[in-house]
């Protein structure tokens, strides 16, 4: 199993006033974490989908959709996937996911 690298284009500002997080997002999460074989990328996608609902966080929503489609998740997994976490964290929490996917 090979995962995909994940390019996030952090901004000149973002680097410039963080350049220890922007590191750390680049070379550590995004490289070392994303890319460690014990899960795909496609479980990783769709974990962190499961998170920033859990956690309401619409804001990093759609990077991590666009990245879920690139890792293989289809639109009927992120259906049922809706359907799973609204019994588990609740339907208001899932409704912001499934608002994200059918924007």
């Amino acid at each position: 199993m090979t995962n995909k690298p994940i390019v996030e284009n952090l901004s000149p500002e973002f680097k410039d006033f963080a350049p220890d997080l922007a590191s750390y997002t680049n070379d550590i999460l995004f490289q070392k974490v994303w890319l460690d074989e014990q899960l795909d990328s496609k479980t990783r996608s769709i974990v962190t989908l499961s998170i920033l609902a859990t956690l309401g966080n619409t804001e990093q929503m759609p990077f991590h959709l666009e990245t879920a489609a690139k890792n293989g998740v289809s639109q009927k997994e992120l259906s049922a996937l809706c359907t799973h976490l609204a019994f588990y964290i609740g339907w208001p929490q899932a409704m912001l996911l499934l608002n994200q996917i059918i924007k």
